[in-house]
Order: C-alpha cells, then sequence, then structure tokens
C-alpha cells in the first residue's frame, strides 16, 4: 500500500508540474523550440523526471534543465546536445524529444521494459534484408572532412536512412528519417561522387566510391523520400 502510495503521489507531482508549465508559464510551440529561450520548470515543481517519469535522487538521478524546452529532466533523458538559434547556434543539452525535432535524428529508446528498436540490430542483420546498402562518406558541415561509415535503407523500415561505424557493428549510432527530403546531384569535385539530402536547414553531403553506386542512392533516397516503401523491380542490396 505503501508503494501504491509514493507512486500516486509521484504521478500527482508530475500532473501539476506539467499543469503550471501549461497555465502559469506557458510552454514553447513547437516552431519556437530553438529560438526563444524557455521558461525553466522550478526544480521544486517536480519529484521525477518529465520525460521518463523516474524518480529523482540526490546521487544516481539529479535534475537537469532541457534548454529547449524548460523541462526538468534526468541526466539520461537528456544526453544530448543540440544547435539552439537564441543561443547563437551553439551547442546546449536538450531532452530526447527537443534533440529529434531540432536535428531531425532518430535516437534509441533503451530503457528498461521497452522493445529495443531496429538501431539496437546488428548491421549485417538490416543489410541483409536491405533495400540499399554500401559504404559512404558523409562530410561535416564544412565539407572538407567527414565520417566514413555503413550505411543501410531495411527494407523493414524503407523511410529511413540508418548509420553504422563499421558493416558487423551490433547496433547504428544514429539514422536520418528520410521522408519529405529532396536528394540533389552535385558536380563532380576532386574525383569525389558527391549527392545531398537537404530540408530547410537541415543538408548532408554524402561521397559515394563510384558514380553508379552514388546514382544507385540517390534513386533510393528519393523514393524513400516519396513515401515509396518498396524496391525497384531488381534492385538488390550492395554488399
Amino acid at each position: 500500500r505503501d508503494a501504491i502510495d509514493r507512486k500516486e503521489k509521484r504521478s500527482e507531482t508530475f500532473k501539476t508540474a506539467v499543469h503550471g508549465l501549461e497555465t502559469g508559464t506557458p510552454a514553447l510551440k513547437t516552431e519556437e523550440l530553438g529560438r526563444r529561450a524557455p521558461q525553466w520548470v522550478r526544480d521544486n515543481l517536480v519529484t521525477m523526471c518529465m520525460r521518463c517519469k523516474e524518480p529523482f535522487n540526490a546521487i544516481m538521478r539529479r535534475r537537469h534543465h532541457c534548454r529547449a524546452c524548460g523541462y526538468v529532466v534526468c541526466a539520461r533523458c537528456s544526453d544530448y546536445k543540440a544547435e539552439l538559434q537564441y543561443d547563437g547556434n551553439r551547442l546546449n543539452r536538450v531532452c530526447q524529444e527537443c534533440y529529434v525535432f531540432l536535428t531531425g535524428h532518430v535516437v534509441l529508446e533503451d530503457r528498461e521494459g521497452k522493445p529495443k528498436g531496429i538501431l539496437e540490430k546488428g548491421a549485417a542483420e538490416v543489410s541483409g534484408r536491405s533495400l540499399l546498402c554500401s559504404s559512404l562518406q558523409l562530410l561535416d558541415k564544412n565539407g572538407k572532412g567527414g565520417t566514413r561509415g555503413w550505411f543501410v535503407i531495411p527494407q523493414d523500415d524503407p523511410l529511413v536512412l540508418y548509420i553504422y561505424a563499421a558493416p558487423q557493428d551490433a547496433r547504428a549510432h544514429t539514422s536520418i528519417p528520410l521522408l519529405g527530403y529532396q536528394v540533389r546531384d552535385l558536380p563532380q569535385g576532386d574525383s569525389r561522387h558527391l549527392f545531398q539530402l537537404a530540408q530547410s536547414r537541415q543538408v548532408y553531403t554524402f561521397v559515394a566510391d563510384t558514380e553508379e553506386l552514388k546514382r544507385r542512392w540517390m534513386r533510393a533516397m528519393a523514393r524513400s523520400a516519396a513515401g515509396i516503401m518498396y524496391a525497384e523491380e531488381g534492385e538488390d542490396a550492395d554488399s
């Protein structure tokens, strides 16, 4: 009975905090995230993380504030960084939900009791059932350096590009939702086969090993971006 009472008390505290955020200190609209500084929820209004609802304690689960939405969250739910326009586009600590919204990246849900996401599946397993997979290089923002990795569009999740550091990795380290992106061809520079994914201010620049591989990726990404969820006849995965 004591355990039930404690759980109900924590739930009420959480509801009160959320209600206070919605009335006394209105939450930012979605389109304002990162553009306007949020009003932080006061620490003393909550006893649990406002994202995962796990209770705070002084040692193992301390309070942090998301710099995008102002929620009080635990270290695990705020272990992300994103550029915030109101802070000169500097990297700031944000919660998972704001990170996904601001960057377009999908992150792994690995909390106890939740089903494993596809990011936890091995690269070899996913590549064996893919629409397209191969090694590519993802350039950084200035286009000079970048990270080489193993890129996969799975058959069972064809609207998302998954990125592994190597073809035999046990899990992907990030992903890019392709729906709604534009695929751009870029002139060949320094013998590099370049193409881009672009949506609003978010741009990814890739380098393929050959012109043929570049064309295959551009076709596959364009189909995923348009919401087409099946492979073209005769299209096989690269290895």
